[in-house]
């Protein structure tokens, strides 16, 4: 099981994020709803790691969140209200929320198996500081072929040529994300094993 505890960086400075966040968030495969546990954080439990990393590099494109991520067990039977759950993912989502707001991508791993999560801690940083480093002309091309177009339909969407559409899409480093992503996610199946 995993637990997503994530915080809201600078949030004494900001506006508060967490409600509007909680109610987008809403419609993930999620075993317990985000829900607030503190005024500036939020949590989340998760069983399937796909959804962990979508929501994980989601936060990370949206830059007001440090994410930590506890792989491990749960209590359970799991209480309605996610601020109750307890176990060790829930513990070990604390300490990684922690090392998450001055690490690298602002998203951190913890599991009870220190190598494998480690493994995946890496490979989910990795991805989040290339979407850190992405263009706003990347982030367009990008966000096109997420919408399951071609690069020729991209292409014409932006108003740019296909070759334009490649150039940019290699630039954002997109193939590199889509295989990063499928490695993040193995890596935490095997963190929570």
């Amino acid at each position: 099981m995993f637990v997503l505890t994530v915080d809201q960086r600078g949030s004494r400075r900001d506006i508060d994020r967490v409600g509007d966040l909680i109610a987008e968030l809403g419609d993930h495969r999620l075993v317990r709803p985000f829900q607030r546990t503190a005024g500036d954080e939020m949590q989340a439990v998760v069983a399937d790691p796909a959804t962990v990393v979508a929501l994980a590099l989601d936060l990370v494109g949206r830059e007001h969140w440090s994410i930590g991520i506890g792989a491990g067990a749960v209590e359970e039977p799991l209480p309605d209200e996610t601020r109750a759950g307890r176990g060790p993912a829930f513990e070990l989502a604390r300490v990684a929320v922690e090392r998450a707001k001055s690490a690298p991508g602002r998203v951190a791993v913890e599991g009870s198996d220190t190598d494998l999560s480690a493994d995946a801690d890496t490979a989910l940083t990795l991805v989040a500081v290339l979407l850190t480093r992405r263009t706003d002309e990347g982030r367009e091309a990008v966000a096109q072929m997420r919408r399951g177009l071609t690069q020729t339909e991209a292409a014409k969407s932006l108003g740019i040529s296909k070759q334009a559409v490649s150039q940019r899409l290699a630039t954002a480093g997109w193939q590199v994300e889509t295989a990063g992503r499928r490695l993040a996610e193995r890596l935490l199946q095997k963190a929570d094993s």
